[in-house]
Order: structure tokens, then C-alpha cells, then sequence
């Protein structure tokens, strides 16, 4: 009976499987790497594109900071003048404000009447005066409101006063209005005297 020894080829086969395993673990090693490296060129490519986007805009920015710098003193001084401005505005209406509210109520009222005070508080003139008769008061009334200064005008009270001594019997009158240039809180105060109504005394 023949025997034949079946270890010989056992053991080569073992081999060629170990060799085929490690050309593969090789391959796998080798297209890992590849992919690895070019992964890694790909961002280092758009790493220095960054960089030198960078290095652009900071020379343009090194470009225009002398304009940018004459913009800022620009913006600054500008600034500064609004504010001298303001403020020679702000004395120019302190001080021609109340000479031109007078020559507006001197130039307003009709021959015959008189103001004998006159009191302002906020956006609110209170002026108490005489005339000669009512008709004189009602045509200042309306003089006031065709004036561009005034506002809400409204006769508070009139009464007939005896003359000193028996003389003419004068009509004094209290009269309340607004100055235009604050119409909105005129509008308030015109709210909070809605259903006043004058006296009227003989």
C-alpha cells in the first residue's frame, strides 16, 4: 500500500495564502497612504490660497489707511462743527426769540388795545390787556391766529372795568396761547381747557 505525505502542500499552501494576506495588507497600506497624502495636499493647497488672500487684504488695508485715517479726521471735525452749530443756533434763538414774539404782538394788536402783561411758561404765553370795546378784543383774537407764531388761541375771560376817577370804561381781557414751534404739547394743553368757556360780565 503506497502512502503519500500531504504536508508538503499543505505547508506551501499555508505560505501562498500568508504572501496573498500580506500583498493585500500592503495595497490596503499603500491606497490608505495615497489617499492620506493627497487629502493632505488638498488642504495645504487651500491653506496658502487662504494665506495669501490674507496677505492681500492686509496690504490693501496697509493701501488705504491713510484714506481711511483722513476719512476718520473728516467724520470728527465735521462732528465737532455740528456741535458749534447747535450751539450759536441755540443762542440765536435765545436771544432773538422773545424780541420777535414782541414785535409780533405789538405788530398783531389793533389801535385802542393794550397789553399790560404778558407771562410765558413753556410752550403757554398768558397775556392780560385792555381795549375799548369787545369787538377790538375779538379782531386781536383772530389776528393771533393768523399768525405764524401762535397757536390754540384762546379769550379766557373778559370784564367791563370802571375808568379811574369816572372816566371811560375800559374792556380787560385774559387771553391764553401757544407757540407754534411746539404744537404738539399745545395740542396737550388745548385738551385739558376743552369746555372752558370765557366770562362775560357786564
Amino acid at each position: 500500500m503506497l502512502e503519500i505525505n500531504l504536508l508538503p502542500v499543505r505547508e506551501a499552501r499555508r505560505r501562498a495564502d500568508l504572501r496573498q494576506q500580506l500583498m493585500q495588507l500592503v495595497l490596503t497600506l499603500i491606497v490608505t497612504i495615497g489617499a492620506v497624502g493627497l487629502v493632505h495636499s488638498h488642504i495645504n493647497d487651500q491653506r496658502a490660497r487662504a494665506d495669501l488672500r490674507v496677505r492681500q487684504m492686509q496690504q490693501d488695508i496697509k493701501q488705504f489707511d491713510p484714506q481711511l485715517k483722513q476719512v476718520a479726521a473728516f467724520k470728527k471735525k465735521k462732528g465737532e462743527l455740528e456741535k458749534k452749530i447747535d450751539i450759536i443756533d441755540g443762542l440765536d434763538k435765545a436771544r432773538s426769540g422773545p424780541v420777535r414774539l414782541l414785535s409780533e404782538l405789538a405788530s398783531r394788536a389793533p389801535e385802542r388795545l393794550w397789553l399790560k402783561s404778558l407771562h410765558a411758561k413753556g410752550a403757554t404765553i398768558s397775556l392780560k390787556g385792555e381795549s375799548l370795546d369787545n369787538e377790538l378784543v375779538a379782531l386781536f383774537l383772530s389776528n393771533l391766529n393768523a399768525s405764524k407764531f401762535f397757536s390754540e388761541v384762546d379769550l379766557d375771560s373778559t370784564q367791563i372795568e370802571e375808568g379811574k376817577s369816572g372816566g371811560l370804561k375800559l374792556v380787560s381781557f385774559e387771553i391764553t396761547a401757544h407757540l407754534a414751534s411746539n404744537k404738539k404739547s399745545a395740542g396737550k394743553a388745548k385738551k385739558s381747557k376743552k369746555g372752558k368757556k370765557a366770562r362775560h360780565k357786564a
